[in-house]
């Protein structure tokens, strides 16, 4: 494994740079540290070219990366989803950036680190669970984990443990997944490169640019994923109304999610 593997001079430089403190700056970090500063460098090459008249082509493709973004938070939340926009718009660009990055030469993904795919999720893990807690109040959302229509009291206890472990395992799956796709899709483009001859160098490329397709969907499927969880937990479900038929049709037609959060869920399994 280590013979396949090329450090980035970019890493080396700035572990060089902090060589006479004796301090370590980890790949990942180092990529992220690029990430923040080329979003801020576009922030501000940007703001004092802002028109509403006569927009730049760097201005029209921000706002469709918003609008797109605007469009499936209301399409799946409804009007509420719009607040969400600056948490799920910041992590989308993140990982998009961060995916993309592992296919320039001399640079890697910094998703491809476990630890910052599951710094994203229990980012995402907090968040929803604060917001479902603001928007039904922490009694009312603790007992939705237990009560649920159509099913009896006494299997509440069973109920909260399942559904406390589903939650949990909701980090795991959010960091595993995007983990796995990403160091998983550079391991193979390491290994062709390795493999290919020297006359042949052109070898991982189309891997790379299958890459530069996983890299976006993936980082739509974590947003769509982090979309499903916020609108279960900040279902306002005034005072459980089992007793009315509508209430109950509702949920039946539903499910325990809400919205349409099955149908999200087989879209992003998919």
């Amino acid at each position: 494994m280590e013979a396949i593997e090329h450090p980035s001079p970019l890493v080396a430089l700035v572990n060089l740079l902090f060589a006479p403190l004796g301090i370590h700056v980890p790949d990942h970090l180092v990529f992220i540290g690029l990430i923040t500063l080329f979003i801020l460098f576009i922030g501000l090459a940007i703001r004092s070219s802002l028109s509403v008249d006569n927009p730049g082509k760097l201005q029209i493709i921000l706002e469709d990366i918003v609008a797109f973004l605007v469009g499936v938070l209301e399409d799946n939340m409804g009007p509420k989803g719009r607040k969400f926009l600056p948490l799920l718009g910041s992590i989308f660009v993140f990982i998009l950036l961060g995916n993309l990055m592992g296919q320039i030469p001399g640079l890697g993904s910094p998703t491809s680190n476990i630890n910052v795919p599951f710094a994203l999720a229990i980012t995402l893990w907090l968040y929803y669970h604060w917001q479902g807690i603001l928007a039904n109040g922490p009694v009312n959302y603790i007992k939705h984990f237990a009560v649920m229509p159509g099913v009896p009291i006494a299997l509440a206890p069973m109920i909260f443990v399942i559904e406390i472990i589903s939650h949990l395992s909701r980090v795991m799956s959010l960091s595993l997944r995007l983990f796995g796709n990403i160091f998983g899709e550079e391991l193979v483009i390491a290994i062709l490169a390795y493999l290919s001859p020297t006359f042949f160098p052109f070898f991982p490329l189309p891997m790379m640019f299958l890459g530069l397709i996983t890299g976006g969907l993936q980082a739509f499927i974590f947003v769509l994923l982090s979309i499903i969880y916020l609108q279960g937990a900040t279902h306002v479900d005034h005072e459980h109304d089992h007793g009315d038929p509508s209430h109950g049709s509702e949920h039946g037609a539903h499910g325990h999610d809400h919205g349409h959060a099955p149908g999200m869920a087989k879209t992003a399994a998919a």
